[in-house]
């Protein structure tokens, strides 16, 4: 997991959030009582390392959890009547209860002027606390809330502020290359309206930008020949494009019109040759506006086997379905996300549900009417799905609609770490 490299002498108690409800909500719990007065942050004794003083009579601990170039691990001092002891002197164990319900439990050994737990105190730093020390033949105990990026927030709060939740499993996650392409009139949606045989026009009944249906008179002209004239009608319904000739005019080799149907589109993409080899007709393709306002799918319909000589591209045709005339023009640039392979990731979670936490990538949890922030380590990622590496537990359920609202109480309520 990536992590901001910088020194950080953690306390291990944090300010505890899971006291507030959303504001938006108008609801909100009681704070959480502890040693008889509210623990908030920053609201216990700070030993000389910033750590938290744990006292019993004249016997006292200092607990920290230290991240300087390490994973987090707890050191913990050891003071009598305020003069540090001899580690080796103390013998120490802490216990971590966390929400979930997984417990951690850490040993410690002697290291230098302090105690080291043997292992990682993973993310999130939020629990219940243990602490069990004895020192002289004299046991003593310590227990105490210590959270961070917690929130509580009742049922009914919750679904007035439009939070849901999933549960976190198997997902397929798509192979996807974006390219960049143009909206473009399919072959059969255009028709050229010319003379069948050469002549004079004689007649023309036909604007530039007029809409024509198929079979409909357009033009008259005289054969040179025959000296006959003969009728030509438009061979598609659509709008005239083209104006080319005009009467009195010989035809020639020119379209006298060009009919096209908007109606009948597709997205022309330009295909890279690193891509040539995995884009294949029948594709599912994501067609999106340059502003990303509109998306609609679709399929490859042909990949041509020609190369454009000056850029290298082949051209991939993706078929636009009905209706797609509505907000894709000719001519307008478009880009495409193709479904180049898919393969099913072991955890995933909604993309729309990351949020950003301190220095990760989180989701929240939910147990109970309480949610917490999970970090995650992150794997390949889609617009729907995204690759769960590490963070989060199968089946956990975590918040994929109103995510923004639980980190923002969990901000307000200063539930941060408090390192």
């Amino acid at each position: 997991m990536t992590r901001l490299s910088r020194r950080r002498v953690a306390p291990l108690v944090l300010a505890i959030a899971g006291t507030l409800a959303l504001s938006a909500c108008g609801e909100r719990s009681k704070p959480v009582e502890t040693e008889g007065h509210a623990a908030q942050a920053g609201d216990y004794e700070r030993g000389p390392h910033r750590g938290r003083m744990l006292r019993d009579g004249d016997f006292a601990v200092e607990v920290t959890i230290f991240e300087d170039g390490v994973e987090p691990q707890f050191h913990v001092y050891a003071y009598r009547k305020d003069k540090p002891i001899a580690p080796k002197d103390v013998q120490l164990s802490i216990t971590l209860s966390r929400l979930d319900g997984e417990v951690n439990r850490f040993a410690f050994t002697p290291v230098e002027d302090y105690l080291r737990g043997g292992g990682i105190v993973h993310e999130p730093h939020s629990f219940d606390v243990k602490v069990s020390a004895t020192y002289q033949g004299r046991s003593h105990s310590w227990r105490y809330p210590s959270y961070e990026g917690r929130t509580t927030i009742s049922a009914a709060a919750a679904k007035a502020g439009g939070v849901r939740t999933e549960v976190a499993g198997p997902a397929p996650i798509a192979e996807l290359v974006d390219m960049g392409g143009r909206v473009e009139i399919t072959p059969e949606g255009k028709g050229e309206v010319r003379a069948w045989y050469p002549g004079r026009i004689m007649m023309l009944r036909g604007k530039l930008g007029e809409t024509v249906r198929k079979g409909q008179l357009l033009a008259r002209v005289e054969s040179s020949e025959s000296l006959q004239t003969y009728a030509i009608p438009a061979p598609i319904s659509g709008v005239i494009v083209e104006k080319n000739l005009n009467v009195g005019d010989v035809t020639g080799d020119r379209a006298i019109f060009v009919i096209a149907d908007p109606t009948k589109l597709h997205a022309e993409f330009f295909v890279y040759p690193r891509d040539a080899e995995k884009v294949r007709v029948g594709q599912p393709v994501e067609v999106r506006s340059l502003s990303g306002d509109t998306k609609l799918r679709a399929e490859v319909e042909a990949v041509l086997p020609t190369t454009d000589l000056t850029s290298q591209t082949l051209l991939a045709h993706v078929h636009l379905p009905g209706g797609a005339d509505s907000a894709f023009r000719p001519g307008m640039g478009v880009e495409g996300s193709f479904q180049v392979g898919a393969a099913t990731a072991p955890l995933a979670v909604r993309t729309k549900a990351i949020q950003r936490f301190r220095d990760f990538q989180v989701v929240f949890v939910k147990v109970g009417d309480t949610y917490e922030v999970r970090m995650l380590e992150l794997g390949r990622q889609t617009p729907e799905w995204t690759e769960v590496l590490s963070g989060l537990k199968p089946g956990s359920e975590y918040v994929t609609d109103g995510a923004f609202l639980i980190r923002a109480d969990i901000e307000k309520s200063g539930a941060s770490h408090d390192h």
